[in-house]
């Protein structure tokens, strides 16, 4: 009973907007007051906020994606992690105005993996070199109900090719209730990510028109559930092109000091999607609220500069050039090689079934070269899930920096794991550079354990990290 009667009180539109008026103006004085604030690595308040989403001047702009890029390489150095969503069905409930697998849209071929067909997707994934995959489908289980994603999940990780596996399971489904949180958590998942989509609750009516999503609520509380039942690493997200940006991303940090305040920690994750054509869906292809590139880049930089701590995720709905350039501005970790369909990467066939279009058809291994040849650390790394290293625990590492002293490494040694089993010739040899590099780089303590860790690597070792 207790589940269905949860409401998002601590959500105050009407604080948003008056925080948002007072700042419409704000001068050079207070912009850069902003900006020094961040630099201390203590995050940002609404007001704050606020002012850096009302920032128009070329140069106070270039400031912040300056402070930006500052924060990101102190706390995650030029670390980028991998994953891929996994998408085990398109059939969904509900009826939402803007998103392909909606319960009426009779152009989707649907389609609902068996366990067999979720084992091929996985090894089709491991053969790429993915570790980490996001299971992600429609908002409706099949007819095995809650079970059937209990077994997806045992079935993805009993996968083993040759050296490879998935080492961890991220989860997005939809809403649960705390007993059902605490089953998902016993499966050892990694992170639960939920998106609210938009926290405006009269454009959430006018585009969640029908099924439980339609239940502004029940979705917005979501998250205490799944922390009430131990599950310590969340992520959240919004659907930016559906309301106001800056309305939105206020409303995400008002859901971020909830969380904090209740269980003092607040997400792991946050994601960026931005709105991309779906089939059968105007509304798609025709945002309420368009988010162009230069308030996409701003959007970035602004929540790496209020929640420094926190990893930002970037999908494949970008294009190469844009996944490239918020790299900069605090996006860490993307996926790669991406299917949004079904079964799409076991038979890669036309994309009718997807949720979205892509705007980044890439393979994996040419995401990975790009990502190395610009300088940065692709991991696969997923250490901290098996140390115990989340929730609160990973911010007290975090917080005075102790965690680039694990992360570090454990990139690298995953980073060459990839490159001998997966990578291909140019991959590994602008691999090998960037790894060469990076070591050079670190302080002597940290180097060695570099050194170490990719000695045993090279040595046929396979899942070494500290």
């Amino acid at each position: 009973m207790l589940d269905t009667m949860m409401r998002a009180d601590w959500l105050d539109e009407a604080a948003i907007h008056a925080t948002l008026a007072q700042a419409e103006r704000p001068d050079p004085v207070r912009v850069r007051e902003v900006l020094a604030k961040a630099a201390e690595l203590g995050g940002l308040d609404a007001a704050d906020v606020a002012v850096l989403a009302a920032v128009r001047d070329p140069e106070a702009t270039e400031e912040m994606f300056a402070a930006a890029a500052r924060v990101k390489e102190e706390i995650y150095g030029p670390r980028i992690v991998f994953f891929a969503p996994l998408y085990f069905s398109n059939i969904c409930a509900n009826e939402c105005v803007y998103c392909a697998f909606r319960r009426s849209n009779h152009a989707l071929e649907r389609k609902v993996l068996t366990i067999d067909e979720l084992k091929a997707e996985t090894a089709a994934l491991i053969d790429q070199g993915h570790k980490r995959v996001l299971l992600i489908g429609g908002e409706a289980f099949p007819k095995e109900g809650f079970r059937y994603l209990l077994d997806a999940i045992e079935a993805i990780y009993s996968v083993k090719r040759g050296r490879g596996e998935i080492r961890r399971i991220n989860v997005n489904v939809a809403p649960l209730t705390t007993d059902e949180f605490r089953q998902l958590k016993a499966a050892h998942i990694g992170t639960y990510q939920l998106f609210q989509e938009t926290y405006d609750r009269d454009v959430y009516a006018n585009v969640h028109v029908d099924g439980r999503k339609a239940d502004f609520d029940w979705r917005a509380t979501a998250i205490d559930r799944a922390m009430e039942a131990g599950i310590d690493d969340v992520g959240l997200g919004v659907l930016y092109g559906l309301a106001d940006w800056r309305f939105d991303t206020l409303a995400l940090m008002q859901h971020i000091a909830h969380l904090e305040d209740r269980f003092g920690v607040g997400c792991h994750t946050i994601s960026v999607p931005r709105m991309e054509p779906a089939l059968g869906s105007d509304v798609a292809s025709h945002p309420p609220h368009v988010v162009d590139d230069a308030d996409f880049e701003k959007i970035v930089a602004i929540l790496r500069l209020a929640v420094p701590y926190t990893g930002l995720i970037m999908s494949t709905r970008e294009t190469p050039e844009m996944r490239r350039k918020t790299f900069a501005l605090g996006v860490s970790q993307i996926s790669g090689g991406s299917r949004t369909n079904p079964g799409g990467y076991a038979t890669p066939v036309a994309e009718d079934a997807a949720q979205f279009e892509r705007g980044d058809h890439r393979s994996l291994d040419e995401v990975v070269r790009d990502v190395a040849e610009g300088g940065r650390i692709p991991s696969f790394c997923t250490a901290c899930y098996r140390m115990g290293r989340t929730g609160a625990d990973f911010m007290d590492l975090a917080k005075p920096g102790l965690i680039r002293e694990m992360c570090g490494p454990n990139a690298i040694s995953s980073f060459a794991e990839y490159l001998i089993d997966y990578g291909s010739e140019e991959t590994r040899a602008l691999g090998d550079a960037a790894i060469a590099a990076e070591i050079a780089a670190m302080e002597p303590k940290t180097r060695h354990y570099s050194e170490v860790m990719m000695r045993k690597v090279r040595q046929g070792k396979r899942d070494v990290y500290r």
